[in-house]
């Protein structure tokens, strides 16, 4: 039973990984407009939020 839990909780990370990315890719988006108009707080917004997926990220690939 414990090595069909640790399948399926392997799989949801699986499924979760292409939507990191797609919030990353968004994040950056979201980091260069705030840059292009000066806006502080939303870069720095953008910047904690990035910092956040990237550990996602990485605690999913490993």
């Amino acid at each position: 039973m414990k090595y069909i839990l640790e399948e399926v909780r392997k799989q949801e990370e699986k499924e979760r990984l292409p939507v990191i990315r797609l919030e990353i890719d968004y994040e950056l988006l979201t980091l260069y407009d705030a840059m292009q108009v000066e806006d502080n707080v939303q870069m720095i917004k953008s910047k904690q939020k990035l910092k956040q997926l990237r550990k996602q990220l990485l605690d999913l690939l490993d």
